[in-house]
């Protein structure tokens, strides 16, 4: 058999045993990105969310924004390198990481247990506040309340993880593939409530009527890190020397205040 026949009839078992993603996500951590390999690329490539304000969002021209992209802006001025802002989603934002679309993540991704299985994450850069927020009507106090109602979340986000985890059954959970999808859900009346961050919820209530609706609990506290590609120690280092610094500095904190209009709370 020819090397050549060999090599497709490798391909034909992978495809016949559904392989094929498994090999497409594994076979980049071979060459894990290092500081080196950007400082000679010249180059930093972030993924950022765009549907999550105002940690992700666009702006007048329809180019990425918000305090990760400020976060990511100030990190690359750092680095001495030349920015490139991916827009991402949140289900697509670790395959776009595993598959080299981006060196590194600055998306408020929450640092779970399930997701330290894929990837590397810094210490936290930032902080978010999840809370259950909708409709005046429902009289919802805690988890033990989200029976038979409808109850909207953004995809594979950590409030999607939240609510699935604690609401009883009955509670019907829709899943939007963005925040923006659900934000609208909620407005619209296509659920009672939806899992969001103050700061979403913030932005909902500007454009609805006063009192529309309202913080109904907590949902958690969740703190953000970048997230690397396995293998990226040196990186990684530098990543968290950054945050570090920026945070004793100041200068992250000036950042959270320009987008929260709040100090960034502090983190471990």
């Amino acid at each position: 058999m020819t090397a050549s026949l060999q090599r497709r009839t490798f391909r034909g078992a992978v495809a016949a045993l559904g392989l094929g993603s498994v090999l497409a996500v594994a076979a980049p951590f071979a060459a894990a990105q290092t500081l080196a390999n950007l400082k000679k690329k010249g180059e930093l490539t972030v993924g950022v969310l765009v549907d999550f304000p105002p940690y992700g969002t666009t702006n007048a021209n329809n180019q990425p924004d918000g305090y990760d992209a400020d976060v990511a802006r100030l990190l690359a001025k750092d680095l001495g390198l030349k920015l490139n802002l991916v827009p991402v989603t949140g289900p697509n934002r670790i395959p776009f990481l595993l598959t080299n679309k981006v060196d590194l993540l600055i998306a408020s991704l929450a640092a779970t247990p399930e997701r330290a299985k894929q990837v590397v994450f810094s210490e936290p850069y930032s902080t978010a506040i999840i809370i259950l927020y909708g409709s005046k009507k429902p009289d919802i106090k805690s988890a033990a309340d989200l029976k038979n109602q409808r109850v909207g979340v953004a995809r594979a986000s950590t409030q999607d993880v939240a609510v699935t985890s604690s609401a009883p059954q009955g509670t019907e959970i829709r899943r939007f593939d963005d925040e923006a999808s659900a934000m609208q859900a909620l407005i619209s009346g296509q659920v009672d409530v939806i899992g969001c961050s103050t700061a979403v919820a913030a932005q909902i209530a500007r454009r609805v009527p006063a009192n529309t609706f309202e913080d109904k609990f907590v949902l958690r506290q969740q703190e953000m890190a970048m997230a690397l590609r396995p293998g990226q120690n040196q990186l990684l280092k530098t990543v968290n020397d950054f945050i570090a610094r920026d945070t004793a500095n100041g200068e992250l904190n000036k950042l959270y205040r320009k987008w929260l209009e709040r100090d960034l709370p502090a983190m471990k």
